[in-house]
């Protein structure tokens, strides 16, 4: 038997706190999910901050994030 998860990017963002506020939302709910970092350490401006969940809470992360209202 495998343990190896497949991880989905569910939210893209160029706007770390935006993730983090994404990521909080879907926790409150139990679903698991990981903030993956993409932007250039020294250009904070490029790149973008991912939020991946497993692939089967993809369908309930994508119905929490209707409901998430972010600036």
């Amino acid at each position: 038997m495998s343990d190896k998860i497949k991880w989905i990017c569910i939210y893209k963002s160029n706007n770390k706190f935006d993730a983090e506020v994404v990521k909080g939302n879907l926790e409150s709910y139990d679903v698991p999910c990981v903030v993956i970092n993409k932007q250039d350490s020294s250009y904070i401006s490029f790149g973008y901050v991912e939020l991946h969940v497993p692939e089967e809470f993809k369908t309930q992360a994508e119905t929490i994030l209707k409901d998430i209202k972010l600036s």
